[in-house]
């Protein structure tokens, strides 16, 4: 089946990506939603621009639809967004990274009932504590690009995790009640090594600003390729 992946760069769309390809799917192109304010309900916000290195380093196609970010406008935007693709692609389903959120789920499969799309959710309601230890074990790197509650170190934004700082967070949540996977809006993530990558990135340059008592995002402004250590 050709599909659809929408992706953000964010940990959970990589790794439905991931997913869509091991069960035999046809991945014809990534969609990358853009929102035009930060407080978006459906979609990934922060380094949004530098989807397209992640593309590149899949070598899968990436299509970047505008949106204006507004709670109902977003629906009619992704609408439009999938009437395109499918035209231009011939999909037939769209794989998501929801994990969590009943909002963004919901949302998602009434857009694409209507558009006569179906959805795989490969990631819905899996445990989030083995669900993050699985990411590192299977060869998935990322950083954090924002953090938005309390009880998240600061000091972990721009840094690729490692399995310590991986059981840090999960022992914050656990401690401070936000969801393991931060898929609450507790954070974002930015993929910067993943399986299907033909090689890694690595985030030259970057600005960690504070927004708020417990607000932070971290701003990449450079990026490089490394070929991959065989």
């Amino acid at each position: 089946m050709r599909v659809c992946s929408l992706f953000s760069g964010g940990k959970d769309s990589t790794y439905a990506l991931h997913w869509a390809v091991l069960k035999g799917f046809n991945v014809a192109c990534l969609l990358t939603l853009r929102p035009g304010r930060t407080d978006s309900w459906m979609f990934h916000y922060p380094n949004i621009e530098w989807t397209k290195y992640q593309a590149e380093a899949l070598g899968i196609p990436q299509v970047i639809y505008y949106t204006s970010g507004v709670k109902d406008l977003e629906l009619i935007d992704l609408r439009n967004a999938l009437i395109s693709i499918k035209g231009d692609f011939g999909i037939e389903g769209i794989v998501t990274g929801a994990l969590l959120s009943d909002y963004q789920r919901m949302m998602i499969n009434i857009v694409a009932k209507d558009v006569d799309l179906k959805v795989y959710s490969p990631l819905w309601r899996k445990n989030q504590v083995n669900y993050l230890r699985d990411l590192y074990r299977h060869g998935f790197r990322f950083i954090l690009t924002s953090i938005s509650t309390m009880g998240l170190n600061p000091k972990l934004l721009g840094k690729v995790l490692g399995i310590n700082d991986i059981e840090e967070l999960i022992n914050s949540a656990l401690k401070y009640g936000f969801n393991p996977a931060l898929e609450g809006g507790e954070g974002e993530t930015f993929v910067v090594d993943a399986p299907l990558f033909r090689y890694e990135l690595v985030v030259e340059d970057g600005e960690v600003r504070r927004l708020g008592e417990y607000s932070w995002v971290y701003i990449i402004k450079s990026i490089k390729t490394k070929p991959k250590v065989q």
